[in-house]
C-alpha cells in the first residue's frame, strides 16, 4: 500500500549564536554567514541590516526607527517515505519563519513562513537537469516538467498536517536563482 509522506519539521534561531545544522545545505546564504572566523560579527551584522530596513518600512508610527525587532527561525523539513529506513529521512527544504517584536507594546506577533526557500531538489533541476539540458544547444531552454517534481514535493509538504500543526499562515516563497552569466 501507498501512503503519502510524511514530513519532521525541526527550527533553529538565527541570531548571533547561530551555527549551521551538519546537514545545512552549502550554498544556504544564512549558513555561509555562520562560517569562518567572522561568523558572529557576520550574523549580527545580518540582524542588525533586517531589522534596520523592517523599521525603515515601518515609519508611520516609528519615528526612531527602533520599534520593532525582527526573529528569525530556520525551518528545516525532511520527508519520511514508507520502506524508507527508520531515521533515514530525506532532507528536503529550508525556509525562514518570521515573528515581529513590538518593543513599545511589548508584544509578538506571528510573520510568515516562507521566504528564501531552498531545497535540494532545486538545486538538482538548476546544477544538474538544466544544465545538461543546455549543454549543447545554442539557445537557452527548459526541459519538458522542468520543476514539477520539485514544485509537487513543495505542495504535498503545503498540504500536510505537519505544516497545518507548525503553521497557521500559508507560506510566501520567492527563489533566487544565479549563474556566473550575464
Amino acid at each position: 500500500m501507498n501512503k503519502a509522506p510524511t514530513f519532521t519539521v525541526k527550527r533553529i534561531a538565527f541570531d548571533e549564536h547561530y551555527h549551521p545544522a551538519e546537514n545545512t545545505r552549502i550554498t544556504t546564504n544564512f549558513a555561509n554567514l555562520a562560517r569562518g572566523a567572522n561568523r558572529q560579527q557576520n550574523l549580527r551584522n545580518t540582524l542588525t541590516m533586517i531589522n534596520n530596513r523592517f523599521n525603515a518600512l515601518a515609519h508611520w508610527d516609528n519615528p526612531e526607527h527602533d520599534r520593532y525587532r525582527v526573529e528569525l527561525d530556520i525551518i528545516s523539513v525532511e520527508m519520511n517515505i514508507e520502506n524508507a529506513q527508520h531515521g533515514h529521512a530525506l532532507p528536503l527544504i529550508e525556509i525562514l519563519k518570521t515573528h515581529i517584536v513590538d518593543r513599545q507594546n511589548n508584544t509578538r506577533l506571528e510573520g510568515m513562513v516562507g521566504n528564501n526557500f531552498s531545497s535540494y531538489v532545486r538545486d538538482y533541476d538548476f546544477s544538474v537537469l538544466l544544465l545538461e539540458h543546455n549543454k549543447h544547444r545554442s539557445t537557452f531552454s527548459t526541459p519538458d516538467h522542468f520543476g514539477e517534481l520539485h514544485g509537487n514535493l513543495f505542495k504535498c509538504f503545503v498540504n500536510s498536517p505537519t505544516y497545518q500543526e507548525h503553521f497557521s499562515k500559508p507560506p510566501v516563497i520567492c527563489l533566487s536563482v544565479s549563474s556566473s552569466r550575464t
